[in-house]
């Protein structure tokens, strides 16, 4: 099930990449950050984790409410998004995917607007939260530390 729900996040974590990528510098070293610092990105990401699970639940509402299986929809999707897989589709299962694809388009950009939300509420701005995500892909050391704050 969590592979099928990870698929189906795909949508939503394309989308909302942005949040956390665009215009994001790129750093060249490790950045200093502070015990402060990480633990407001680390409440920050507790919250964003929670608008993410609530999506997940929205998203896999609006497959079950057209009557797509979670898994099928997921190959459909994957087929749509690679050039070098297929799916063999009934005409049924494609109208119910495009309507699914359409409605999670529309719901997207709320939970992206919230999560800039909760950026915007924190004491770090977007540039920094964005230098941190960058810094925690690469910096091991800083995974650990968030990992200790994250722990309590």
């Amino acid at each position: 099930m969590k592979k099928i729900l990870g698929g189906i996040a795909m949508i939503f974590a394309l989308g909302t990449a942005t949040v956390n990528a665009q215009n994001a510098p790129l750093p060249q070293q490790q950045i200093e950050v502070t015990d402060s610092e990480l633990t407001e990105f680390a409440e920050v990401f507790q919250k964003m984790r929670m608008v993410n699970q609530e999506a997940q639940q929205e998203m896999i509402q609006v497959v079950q409410e057209q009557e797509l299986d979670l898994q099928r929809f997921n190959e459909i999707h994957q087929a749509n998004m690679d050039p070098n897989k297929e799916a063999e589709t009934t005409e049924a299962e494609s109208k119910q995917y495009k309507v699914i694809v359409a409605e999670l388009e529309e719901i997207q950009p709320q939970f992206q607007q919230r999560m800039e939300k909760l950026i915007g509420e924190s004491n770090l701005s977007k540039e920094r939260y964005q230098q941190l995500v960058m810094a925690l892909q690469k910096d091991p050391e800083l995974q650990q530390r968030l990992q200790k704050v994250l722990q309590g």
